[in-house]
């Protein structure tokens, strides 16, 4: 079983970080850590996940490959869906999206890479079980 706990915990110590879910292609909240929100943050990455498989479609439709993330960048923050690719681009079954939000102030940088390569290792994970 993924460790997700320990996979996001890099994340959860980055400047500005709020709160944060892991997510499963069909979008079921696999992980979710919300101690700093008083929002819903499940369903927040569910909406998100949403608009990710909407964004992928579109650049599908235009001949570019899937979408890697989608952003919103407000007055006040940020929030982020990563999606891990999947072990194999075509097995939505260990594809893993990784969704966060942060302060305006926070080290959005840091929190990219982070969860980039926690996305990608939960993938793996997942593609052994």
């Amino acid at each position: 079983m993924i460790d997700f706990d320990n996979s996001m915990k890099k994340l959860r110590s980055v400047n500005g970080y709020l709160g944060s879910a892991v997510l499963n292609y069909s979008g079921e909240t696999l992980y979710i850590d919300n101690d700093n929100t008083g929002t819903d943050i499940a369903y927040s990455a569910s909406i998100f996940n949403d608009a990710y498989r909407m964004v992928s479609e579109s650049s599908l439709d235009v001949g570019f490959s899937e979408a890697s993330s989608i952003e919103a960048k407000t007055l006040d923050g940020h929030v982020f869906l990563i999606n891990s690719a999947g072990e194999f681009s075509s097995d939505n079954n260990t594809k893993l999206n990784v969704f966060s939000i942060f302060r305006d102030d926070g080290n959005v940088a840091l929190a990219k890479m982070i969860m980039d390569k926690a996305s990608k290792s939960m993938s793996i994970e997942l593609g052994k079980i």
